[in-house]
């Protein structure tokens, strides 16, 4: 059986929640893309999702929606989206198996 797409774990899925409730405007979930740059030569993006494509893949999990831009999709297969927080920082985690490798700095 293959890999699921992506995976949302009940933290990241609680947050998800809350920012679309903190919202002024409706919205049908988040998406979720990649761009160049950090250390490992990807990092992540995250917006609110108001229109969709019929290219977009759709994950709907623990009750939230997330999107995933067509370009990103082959970085993020079997990519775990936690939320964490801790210390000083609290974010977005994308437990990636796919990465080669992955430093510290937060990009």
């Amino acid at each position: 059986m293959p890999a699921p797409t992506m995976t949302i774990t009940e933290a990241a899925a609680d947050q998800v929640r809350a920012m679309i409730a903190d919202r002024e405007a409706p919205s049908d979930g988040v998406r979720l893309g990649v761009r160049t740059g950090g250390c490992s030569g990807m990092s992540y993006t995250l917006e609110f999702s108001d229109d969709t494509t019929a290219f977009d893949e759709k994950i709907e999990e623990k009750g939230v929606t997330v999107f995933i831009d067509p370009k990103a999709l082959m970085f993020v297969v079997g990519t775990e989206m936690d939320y964490v927080e801790g210390g000083m920082e609290s974010g977005f985690v994308f437990n990636n198996p796919n990465e080669k490798a992955r430093c510290g700095c937060g990009e």
